[in-house]
């Protein structure tokens, strides 16, 4: 595949055509090129924004799974009333002993608990914590490859439009000077009457294309405002000189694309992560049917000292430590419906994986397609408009000279008309449909 270029001549063919009217309502502004409207939609952007601050919560999420590693550890009191301390030496319906006893009490002590064994249940979680953060980092790889496609369209549109205005100016301009000389012609009964209502007829159709263009341009403003996190209408200009130079693969085709899709390309990255979380998954399921194992001290200091006998209005202090081992029976009929559940979520995993391969092969193959059509298009265009140049060239010279009807004349400025503007779309078009590539393929 041929390196894709902007050829140059067709900047200079569209400076021929375009005086840049339009440029004057907008000398407020400071002029962006593509480049440096990316740079402050990626600053900007709300979704970006959002996307990023989610990237932020999983990164987050990594810390707080690491301080599951750490000992558990507390300390607490309490104070209480006591009420009589009644003790029954001959049963329950005898009559009881009273022992002696403060009418209140407290304790205060400390907890600590260290976690030795949980069948690795802590950092296969920290594993998986960080396995989401990849992802999210690829949601926001792929959240601003959809920003910078979306602000490349909206950019061209804008583009496309602006030349448009210009194309419609100076076609007004014309035909205003054309309407003149025919109304003089007129005069001196060279041509009917019908001419002059036929560019008059014109000239109204241009100035209405022109106050619809203007509309499109505004909105096309908005949405770049919009997607560049500014105020819909701020003041806003672009460089419609700018000859814009994208990343390309010399010497590659479609099967190149391919390559690099799937290396590079954020949404297939997404599902693999996707299937490396769901087999840490099915483990972190089956390590519930393992037993726990942890060390253990406790200390406290009570009053009074009720606990044993023989009982004391003293302070008391008393403390273990030792290992515990704890192992929950009913994950034995509980866990396997647990785990057949983590193996289907393994085996939708791999299905969205190879669902979204395909995806990649349709959408690498359609925006590559597109672009050869887009090529294919501008080399017509610039065709076109040399012939329709020539045509209008030779029926005005023969219309001024009696040899043409001004039909044929409008017909052939129209014509030429119409190749501009598709001069101007096959050129945005070529640009926006490699920039759908890049995007596809992830190296936007």
């Amino acid at each position: 595949m041929k390196q894709y270029k902007t050829v140059s001549i067709l900047g200079i063919l569209l400076l021929l055509f375009a005086p840049f009217i339009y440029a004057q309502h907008t000398e407020k502004a400071q002029p962006l090129s593509l480049e440096e409207i990316w740079k402050v939609a990626e600053m900007n952007n709300r979704q970006l924004k959002l996307s990023d601050l989610n990237h932020q919560q999983s990164k987050t999420e990594i810390l707080e799974a690491k301080d599951r590693l750490l000992p558990e550890l507390s300390i607490g009191g309490d104070v209480k009333l006591n009420s009589k301390f009644l003790i029954y030496d001959n049963g329950l319906f005898s009559s009881p002993q009273d022992v002696p006893i403060k009418a209140y009490g407290y304790g205060v002590g400390y907890n600590l608990n260290i976690n030795l064994y949980n069948g690795g249940k802590d950092k296969r979680n920290i594993a998986m914590k960080k396995d989401e953060e990849t992802r999210k980092q690829y949601e926001l790889d792929l959240q601003k490859h959809s920003v910078k496609y979306n602000t490349a369209v909206a950019y061209f549109d804008l583009y496309k439009f602006l030349h448009f205005y210009d194309f419609l100016y100076a076609e007004i301009e014309a035909e205003k000077k054309q309407l003149r000389l025919i109304e003089s012609l007129h005069k001196n009964g060279a041509v009917l009457k019908s001419d002059v209502l036929r560019t008059s007829v014109k000239l109204s159709q241009l100035e209405l294309s022109l106050s619809d263009v203007t509309k499109k341009i505004e909105l096309a403003k908005h949405c770049l405002n919009i997607l560049m996190g500014r105020e819909s209408d701020a003041e806003l200009a672009i460089k419609c000189e700018d000859i814009i130079e994208l990343n390309a693969i010399k010497d590659g085709d479609y099967h190149d694309y391919i390559d690099i899709a799937f290396n590079k390309s954020p949404a297939y990255k997404m599902v693999n992560s996707d299937i490396k979380w769901s087999e840490l998954n099915i483990r972190q399921v089956k390590a519930t049917l393992l037993p726990k194992v942890s060390l253990y001290a406790n200390y406290n200091y009570n009053y009074p000292q009720i606990s044993f006998y023989p009982y004391s209005n003293d302070l008391w202090g008393f403390g273990q430590a030792g290992i515990k081992l704890q192992y929950s029976i009913d994950n034995l009929y509980k866990g396997n419906h647990r785990i057949a559940r983590a193996q289907v979520v393994i085996n939708q995993a791999k299905e969205k994986a190879e669902m979204q391969k395909d995806e990649i092969y349709l959408q690498v193959k359609e925006a590559y397609l597109q672009q050869q059509q887009a090529l294919e298009s501008v080399e017509m265009a610039e065709k076109n408009i040399m012939r329709t140049n020539e045509t209008v060239r030779v029926i005005r010279n023969s219309y001024l000279n009696q040899e043409s009807l001004l039909t044929d004349l409008l017909e052939a400025e129209n014509a030429l008309l119409e190749a501009k503007f598709n001069l101007t779309t096959a050129q945005t078009n070529v640009k926006v449909t490699h920039i759908r590539l890049l995007a596809v393929i992830g190296i936007l």
